[in-house]
């Protein structure tokens, strides 16, 4: 399971209301959870939607250092 579906389902948030929260679509963070790859700003802004500091964005994206 894709680590970003791990922490959304584990803080009981829908992929539409990270998506609200975060302003994106929800297009957008299922093609995220999928594997697809995303841009910079995009990753900030669901690292901040799920709560979290910018330096956990390795929990999220893994060890990139993107």
């Amino acid at each position: 399971m894709n680590a970003l579906r791990k922490h959304r389902e584990k803080v009981l948030m829908s992929k539409a209301e990270l998506a609200r929260k975060a302003g994106l679509s929800a297009l957008t963070i299922d093609r995220i959870e999928k594997g697809k790859s995303c841009r910079l700003e995009t990753k900030r802004k669901i690292i901040l939607a799920l709560g979290l500091q910018l330096s956990d964005r390795g929990k999220i994206f893994g060890d990139d250092k993107s």
